[in-house]
Formats: structure tokens, C-alpha cells, sequence
């Protein structure tokens, strides 16, 4: 048996599902096909306690109600709860030797020199973003030199010693990949989506990490998946082919062997797993050029469950920065109203890498040791044994392999363009955070493209009717 619909939908994330909602807000019809027992992609929201009402974010965790409104509105639609980031108290550094120095919250612990250098460094960094074009950033003027280099090496150029070292800080922190691995035009490309350094890097009002989900971002995605029809999602069903029929609609067949029909297709997956879809006809060099040459970063979370808030009683802000040991930084992550106190770790780039080859006990007990020994020996308090352990990894996940968004290394951009990204292919549609044009790699980014997707979409199915 067939289903039919005029579009199928391939990914039950934030950009799928917002397509899916939009289209059938427009009269259509829609199948969405997830290859998951659930909804929501890189979102993912679980209980932080047993018996308790509070929520942990194991992926995806920040948004703010200022310069990402696509998200807000949805934010606010569905009645997230709203729990601002703490950005207050001791803070902590660690240096790649393993020493550890505690510094107030908004004060870096920088000698003159270093804090000379760094200035250098982001203005050359700031000036390369304010003349890059958001849109095409192939069509800059120094569009060719930066693509052929890796961001490390561009920060290299600026300053022989620091430059690198706060490239990978940057990269992994964004991206979950090392400075060596990405094109420097597309770290600043990546940068300007989300309004600037200043911006994408800001724990407080107008930055990327201010506020977080009381009911768990996830929720989100629930809330889109909710408007949809009864029977228009379909749960573990893996997309194996999208195939053109003689008629020019689209045959979209599971690996189970149930098949869908439809008008139209609307392709969210990420970039990078393209591959992992058999297109007949094949699709063009470029959108094949960016499955084979794009890749998702390591991210994973290590969530630290705790019966009190002892970092808060003791003034701690919760943020750790390390060059050394498996964790590369951690946030606060309570709710408050829930009682929920925790602490996300985040173990990222090449370090998050070789940790995630360790057996389940070896990683647990290596980022207890690692935080415990900053945050005992920091502050001469006793840190308790947490009451839970949340670990995720998403490069472990088969129909993720990553987070948090595709990358692209040297010669990548300026090779395939921009708009191969958004462009569709015949009645083939493509959508995903990557191919935003602002906010990449971040849930509004997400939403942008699922609208985006659904007017294509749309107007096609308009002008035909």
C-alpha cells in the first residue's frame, strides 16, 4: 500500500517539522517520515531526577528572545518556561598544564600582554566578519584566501601563539571540531549568522546562551508535531531511496518497504548524511560535493545531577573553561522552581573525541575527577557525589553522527557556493539549520528553514493548482 500526500517530509527535527506544519497550515497534505522513536533531532530533553519534575537539556539548550524571533515565537506559543542563564559569581579557568585560576564571572584572569593579543586577534577576526557577505560569502573580496585556509591558520596570521589556541577554543566550543579541521571563511560566515562575536558568545541578554527551556527545548518539537493530522507522523521509519516517478512525483521508500507518494519532497536531514539517501536521478556534483565534504563536529554532554545548588551557596557561577582534561567547559543548567540543580559538561573537539573511546565507567570517572578536583580545589569546598548522571553522545547516534551542525573544510564554500545549500532540485526541497542564512547551527536557524522550505513548497503548489 502506498500513502500519498502532495509533500513527504524526511526528518521530524525543528526545520521538518516546521515545513510540515506550515504546508499543512496552507491547505496540503504531508507524511513526515522519522527515522527515530521521536521527535525533535538535535533537541533532546530527559528527567533530571527520579520522581522529580525537573528537565536537563542533553542537546540543544539556549535561545533568546531578542535576535532569534523565529524560535521565540514558538518559545512563547507553547509555553517553554523561561529560565535565564546564570552569569554571576566565581569562575573558573584551567590551563593546559592543569592549573587552575578562579576569576570573577565577567573578568578574564589575562596578564596585560595576553589581554593585548586577544584584542588583536578579535579585531582582525571582527574586521573580516563585518566585510564578509552574510548571504554568499564566496562573493567577498577576500572570499578566495580565506577558504584556502583553515581558521587556525588565520588566527596563525594574527598571532603565532595565542591565535590557535583561541581558534580551537572557538571551534570546538561552536562546532565541536578543532580549528584545523574548518575553512576560516566559514567560521566567520558561521560567526556573522549569529550576529557577531560579541553575540554568539554572550551567556547573557541578546547572546546565543541566555535563556533556557523550563519544559526542555524538545518541547518545541513536540508542540510542531502536535498540529500535525493524526496519522502524518510516522516514528522509525528510515528513509532508504526518494525516487522520481514518469508522472514527476516522488516515491519515497523506508528500508522496511513502506512507501510514500507525494508532489513534493522536503529532504531535513543534515548535509552530511545525504549520502545515506539513494536520489534517483542522482542529484547534481554540488549537493553530492556537499554530503562527501561536509561533516558534523563531537558533541557530547555529561549532565551532573545534584540534591543542592553548593556552587550557588558558595558563589560560584558553574562555568568552567579548560585546555586540559576531557571537559572543555560547563554551564549551570538548574531550574530553580524544580528544585533541579545540575551542572552540564560539554566534551567537544578532538578531546571529546578521544573521551568518547572510553569504556561507560572510565568517561563518568574521568569528568568527575577532572570537576572535582577544579571545583574542590578551587574553593576549598567538598564537592557531594551527584545524585545523577546523565551522559549523551551524539556522534554515537546513527541517524545524527554529530553535532551541532555540518561543517565545511578549505576549498568547500568557494567550490559548491551558498545557494547550493537552498537550492532545490526539481520538486526536491532542502532544509536544516545549516542552510539558514542566520542563526546556522541554531534552532532559530532551524525554524528560518523550515519556513523557507514550506513557501517553496507552497508557491509550487499554488502556481499548479
Amino acid at each position: 500500500m502506498v500513502a500519498t500526500a502532495d509533500a513527504i517530509v524526511i526528518g521530524a527535527g525543528l526545520s521538518g517539522l516546521q515545513a510540515a506544519v506550515d504546508i499543512q497550515g496552507a491547505g496540503y497534505s504531508v507524511h513526515v517520515l522519522e527515522a527515530t522513536d521521536r521527535v525533535g533531532g538535535k533537541t533532546l530533553s530527559i528527567k533530571s531526577s527520579p520522581g522529580k519534575a525537573g528537565i536537563s537539556d542533553v542537546g540543544a539548550a539556549w535561545v533568546n528572545d531578542s535576535n532569534q524571533p523565529e524560535i521565540w515565537k514558538l518559545f512563547e506559543k507553547y509555553n517553554i518556561g523561561t529560565v535565564v542563564q546564570r552569569a554571576t559569581g566565581t569562575s573558573f579557568l584551567q590551563t593546559g598544564d592543569g592549573t587552575t585560576i578562579a576569576h570573577p564571572y565577567h573578568k578574564q584572569p589575562l596578564d596585560e600582554d595576553t589581554a593585548a593579543e586577544q584584542h588583536k586577534i578579535y579585531s582582525a577576526l571582527q574586521e573580516a566578519i563585518e566585510a564578509s557577505d552574510l548571504e554568499r560569502p564566496e562573493t567577498s573580496a577576500r572570499a578566495q584566501e580565506l577558504d584556502s585556509v583553515t581558521f587556525a591558520e588565520f588566527c596563525r596570521g594574527i598571532s603565532d601563539v595565542l591565535g590557535p589556541q583561541l581558534a580551537s577554543t572557538a571551534t570546538a566550543s561552536l562546532l565541536g571540531v578543532e580549528a584545523d579541521e574548518v575553512s576560516a571563511l566559514f567560521v566567520i560566515n558561521y560567526i556573522k549568522s549569529g550576529c557577531g562575536i560579541g553575540v554568539i558568545s554572550s551567556d547573557e541578554k541578546d547572546g546565543a546562551q541566555y535563556i533556557r527551556a523550563r519544559r526542555g527545548m524538545q518541547s518545541i518539537s513536540q508542540g510542531l508535531a502536535s498540529e500535525l493530522v493524526a496519522g502524518a507522523l510516522h516514528l522509525n521509519t528510515v528513509v532508504k531511496s526518494v525516487r522520481q516517478t514518469r508522472d514527476g512525483s516522488y516515491e519515497v521508500h523506508s528500508s522496511a518497504g513502506a512507501v510514500f507518494r507525494g508532489k513534493h519532497v522536503v529532504v531535513s536531514v543534515p548535509t552530511s548524511l545525504y549520502r545515506t539517501i539513494e536520489f534517483s536521478p542522482a542529484l547534481p556534483e554540488k549537493k553530492q560535493k556537499l554530503g562527501r565534504s561536509t561533516a558534523l563536529g563531537h558533541y557530547s554532554k555529561t549532565v551532573l545531577v545534584f540534591e543542592k545548588p553548593w556552587w550557588r551557596d558558595a558563589d560560584l557561577s558553574g562555568v568552567l573553561v579548560s585546555s586540559s582534561g576531557p571537559i572543555s567547559f560547563t554551564r549551570d543548567n538548574s531550574v530553580p522552581e524544580d528544585d533541579q540543580w545540575s551542572i552540564a559538561c560539554f566534551l567537544v573537539g578532538e578531546r571529546g573525541r578521544a573521551w568518547a573511546k572510553l569504556p561507560p565507567a572510565e568517561r563518568e570517572e574521568s569528568v568527575l575527577k577532572q570537576f572535582n578536583e577544579v571545583f574542590s580545589t578551587a574553593t576549598a569546598t567538598v564537592v557531594p557525589e551527584p545524585s545523577a548522571v546523565h551522559e549523551y553522545i551524539w556522534s554515537n547516534q546513527p541517524f545524527f553522527q554529530g553535532a551541532p551542525s555540518p561543517v565545511m573544510g578549505p576549498g568547500v564554500l568557494t567550490t559548491v557556493g551558498s545557494d547550493a545549500l537552498r537550492e532545490a532540485v526539481g520538486n526536491i526541497h532542502f532544509v536544516g539549520t545549516e542552510t539558514s542564512v542566520v542563526w546556522k547551527g541554531y534552532m532559530d536557524g532551524a525554524i528560518r528553514s523550515g519556513h523557507r522550505g514550506a513557501d517553496e513548497v507552497i508557491g509550487w503548489l499554488q502556481g499548479s493548482a
